[in-house]
């Protein structure tokens, strides 16, 4: 056999060998990408679980000019529950509240915790692992609810039991079934209700 009989039949084996290199890049690549997602994307395994569904610009702006001042304190306050990334809560804290997120998604709670951090507001912004129908309602100024139809009745019963008379509670998505609002502002799946009890 000749030395370019040799070359070519070499030169295949070089391609194929670079060809598998580059499937294993993105293969890993494609791997590595799911294995970070899907602790987002995947509703934190519970009893009566609310998907993490991120709040739209519009939520976040009707949400935020709603929350209720309490002229007794210097930082009034406010809870999201089910905070999912925190964009609510880091919201809110920039605008002078104490803000806490609760959230049953540890990856979440890590998340929001770190960009708390990088956007200069832990101080005010905090966020807690909780099973959101454990928390404790009573201290907050403000309570902010994501929720979906099948769980709204429950949390009507929560709310009224765990709130002290006067506070805001501000529900997107899916209004309180039994109970009359406020206010509501906009319409469709971006539509928020505001209630006093």
């Amino acid at each position: 056999m000749t030395t370019s009989q040799n070359e070519q039949t070499e030169r295949p084996k070089t391609r194929g060998y670079g060809g598998l290199v580059t499937l294993g890049i993105v293969g890993s690549a494609a791997v590595a990408i799911n294995v970070l997602a899907v602790p987002f994307l995947t509703p934190a395994v519970r009893k009566l679980g609310i998907p993490y569904v991120p709040a739209t610009h519009r939520q976040l702006v009707c949400i935020l000019s709603r929350l209720k001042k309490n002229s007794k304190r210097q930082h009034s306050s406010m809870v999201d529950l089910g905070s999912g990334d925190g964009r609510i809560v880091i919201a809110a804290a920039k605008r002078g509240f104490q803000a806490m997120g609760i959230e049953l998604n540890l990856w979440l709670v890590l998340f929001s915790r770190a960009r708390a951090i990088l956007q200069g507001v832990s101080h005010l912004a905090t966020f807690k692992r909780q099973d959101m129908w454990k928390a404790d309602l009573s201290k907050f100024d403000n309570v902010v609810v994501f929720g979906v139809d099948e769980v709204m009745g429950l949390m009507e019963e929560k709310v009224k039991s765990d709130v002290c008379p006067g506070t805001r509670v501000i529900v997107s998505r899916f209004r309180l079934p039994n109970t009359n609002h406020k206010e509501q502002i906009e319409t469709g799946s971006g539509t928020v209700w505001v209630y006093e009890l």
